[in-house]
């Protein structure tokens, strides 16, 4: 089975259920259920263990085909993975079936990594660990927890016990673990199915729940989940800017002036934002794809792509959205265009941790050798 047959019942089952998914603010679990069935939340896993073995390239395509169809699914779909290739770069001692059942479809997983203390600056815990003598007694408290009571599996960071701001840990953490709770409900602006809310985490974990040894969670946060989670984030904005794009470019073509005989796209103002909203897609999308190539294939500019990727896409995707609204006018303010859920989901992007802002700010940092933290 090809990549786009695996792919298909997922999206028709995202199609079937978005418009409810956003007025309900439910999670989607018609396609979550189909990922599960589809193979494809073990896309990036290697074959030898479950998984389809598939890239970079693959899941930007993935993603984009998805948003398009559903953003939140593809929110979800992309923490799952963000948190399974942080977890496969360093696979728990204690758990050694976790990844096959990860690439087999058992178990969602998710991130659970910011806090309110340090806001979007997911990579700085405030919490901190304490050793006890049944293991590291966690006492932590996230704000923002996509799939939060959905997913099986949580990887959760805190500051390394005993150690400074720099050092953290990450863990992973059964959804039924004792301690594990939802404290709150999610209704955003945009992306309503996702279940982004906040939890907390009372347990106690063992050395062998960690990814990895122990302090190196900011090293995993950045090298293994910073370039899966930021290049699939640009894939989620460049799939909905495309279905904006492709709504308003229906509606123009279609809807009539009928006292002038014509459409809209017959105004010239309306080719020409249609032509400017395309060809920042377009440019965005190659560039999408570039960042993608380079993560699979890493090189000396990998890093400047994984740190530029998202805040571009995020951006145009707040462009080209905004144009397709002003385009449709009246038409595209209700709901029966989608055009405003697409609007409003692609909206998240940019405020997403780590903030279109923040990585501007790293670029310019690794363009002029500076550190970035």
């Amino acid at each position: 089975m090809n990549l786009s047959e695996r792919l298909e019942p997922v999206l028709a089952a995202a199609r079937g259920a978005s418009t409810q998914v956003d007025s309900e603010g439910r999670f989607p679990i018609e396609a979550v259920t189909a990922l599960r069935d589809s193979g494809l939340l073990g896309l990036t896993l290697p074959t030898d263990i479950g998984g389809l073995g598939a890239g970079p390239v693959e899941l930007v395509d993935v993603l984009r085909r998805l948003s398009a169809e559903c953003g939140s699914t593809a929110m979800v779909y992309l923490m799952h993975i963000s948190a399974t290739m942080a977890t496969a770069a360093a696979s728990p001692s204690g758990r050694p079936d976790l990844l096959k059942r990860l690439a087999g479809g058992e178990l969602l997983a998710t991130l659970a990594l910011s806090e309110a203390g340090s806001r979007s600056h997911f990579w700085a815990p405030t919490s901190q660990g304490e050793t006890t003598d049944d293991g590291i007694l966690l006492t932590v408290r996230k704000s923002w927890v996509t799939s939060a009571g959905y997913a099986d599996l949580y990887v959760v960071s805190t500051r390394t016990p005993g150690a400074s701001q720099e050092q953290c840990d990450l863990y992973v953490v059964p959804a039924d673990a004792d301690g594990v709770q939802v404290t709150g409900a999610w209704r955003g602006l945009g992306l309503r199915g996702n279940a982004s809310a906040p939890m907390t985490f009372g347990l106690t974990v063992s050395a062998g729940d960690r990814l990895g040894d122990a302090g190196t969670g900011l090293d995993l946060m950045l090298q293994a989940v910073l370039p899966w989670f930021n290049l699939g984030n640009a894939a989620v904005s460049v799939g909905l800017a495309r279905a904006a794009l492709d709504a308003a470019t229906r509606h123009v073509t279609g809807a009539k002036l009928e006292h002038l005989g014509d459409t809209l796209a017959a105004l010239p103002t309306i080719r020409a934002a249609l032509a400017k909203a395309a060809l920042e897609l377009a440019a965005t999308t190659a560039y999408v794809d570039a960042a993608a190539v380079s993560v699979a294939t890493p090189d000396e500019t990998t890093m400047l792509q994984v740190l530029g990727v998202k805040a571009v896409a995020n951006d145009a995707a707040l462009h080209v959205t905004d144009a397709a609204m002003r385009m449709c006018g009246g038409a595209a303010f209700s709901a029966h265009l989608q055009i405003d859920r697409y609007f409003r989901d692609a909206r998240a992007g940019h405020v997403m941790a780590p903030t279109a802002d923040v990585l501007y700010d790293f670029y310019g940092k690794a363009l002029t050798g500076q550190p970035l933290f």
